[in-house]
């Protein structure tokens, strides 16, 4: 089978986590009979140093028109003093916009060779983390009217959801509940936003829809203690677009590293976007000091959730956790590592390929 994908390198150290995850894809695409057709479009600033625009007509054009979308990351300071409107991170709201991708999917998985790098004390994640994070990502106060007065000394952003952008972002989260733990907790701030009492009333008028799952609520400001406090009493969260982007970097962090989260981003039609949750911190690019495994751990939701290729996508998250079993590390997730264990970005992603292809003939699962 052939497929397409549009490869996003964008800024800082995104080419560099990029270029360390597409050999891995050829690879698992050698062992199982694929072949991927990788096609580099600029996008963030990358895009305006070319075009002026953070997001061309052509790069929307060409993801629209694969059948998957893999980016590294996107910003910088040298963009910061551009327009709102005209700054990179503008260039990824509008990809994800123009694809309609309105459900983000942020797995906190802690490896348990990494326990040690949880900021947490021990006892807290002695039984593992696994938790799901589903974040509405097209609607709320991202994409709100927003604007400042004429005088300058008052702005304002609009917070607006409406029920079918609510109802089909719940919908991802009861089955991804029905096919974990059955648990769902909608994160709101319902005693305080008229926006977050829709979410909750249309919450309730759906569980009865999945009398199997679990239903509970939880307000913002008390989930940010709970995941600090006992991050094991969730599985599946669903939240709004500011809300889940909050929550699911403080949830990175109980895995070790932001540098290990991936995320997927769906919609009802055409490609998925995948990518790390990591910015392109543009302080390390060029050092080999970023960590891959976000990246590399996107493409295997790519292959999972964008191409329904359930073994390819084990296949690497199997290689994945055999370098890290091995004592293998980047800086960032070093806490309790000889100096000899920590890996360059390149290097780190030499080590999943081998083990990738070592596995058996290119990464059978």
């Amino acid at each position: 089978m052939k497929y397409r994908i549009t490869v996003l390198p964008g800024d800082g150290i995104g080419p560099e986590v990029i270029e360390q995850t597409l050999p891995l894809l050829s690879a698992i695409g050698t062992a199982h009979g694929h072949s991927f057709d990788f096609v580099s479009m600029p996008i963030g600033g990358t895009a305006i140093d070319q075009s002026g625009l953070p997001l061309p007509p052509e790069t929307l054009a060409a993801c629209r028109e694969s059948d998957a979308v893999l980016l590294g990351a996107v910003g910088g300071p040298r963009w910061d003093t551009l327009a709102g409107n005209l700054r990179p991170e503008a260039g990824l709201l509008g990809l994800r916009a123009g694809l309609g991708v309105y459900a983000n999917l942020r797995p906190a998985l802690m490896f348990s060779c990494l326990a040690s790098a949880c900021p947490l004390r021990a006892e807290l994640v002695s039984k593992g983390l696994d938790l799901l994070i589903i974040r509405e990502l097209t609607g709320g106060i991202y994409f709100g009217e927003r604007g400042r007065s004429q005088d300058g000394q008052s702005a304002w952003d609009t917070e607006r959801y409406s029920v079918m952008e609510i109802r089909r972002l719940l919908q991802h989260g009861f089955l991804a509940a029905r096919a974990r733990k059955k648990r769902l907790c909608v994160v709101d701030k319902a005693n305080v936003l008229e926006s977050s009492r829709l979410w909750r009333e249309t919450a309730i008028t759906m569980g009865t829809e999945y009398p199997d799952i679990s239903l509970s609520f939880m307000y913002v400001d008390n989930c940010a203690m709970q995941l600090v406090r006992n991050p094991a009493q969730f599985d599946v969260i669903a939240t709004s677009n500011l809300f889940g982007d909050i929550l699911s970097d403080e949830a990175s962090m109980l895995t070790g590293s932001i540098g290990m989260l991936a995320s997927a981003s769906l919609g009802d039609s055409g490609p998925g976007l995948f990518e790390p949750i990591h910015g392109s911190a543009p302080d390390i690019a060029g050092s080999g000091k970023a960590n891959p495994l976000a990246t590399i751990l996107s493409a295997a939701m790519l292959l999972r959730h964008g191409l329904k290729l359930e073994a390819e996508a084990q296949a690497i998250e199997s290689a994945v956790q055999k370098v890290l079993d091995q004592g293998w590390r980047c800086a960032d997730i070093a806490s309790d590592c000889k100096p000899e264990k920590i890996l360059t970005t390149q290097e780190m992603g030499k080590a999943v390929l081998t083990a990738l292809q070592t596995a058996g003939s290119g990464g059978s699962a």
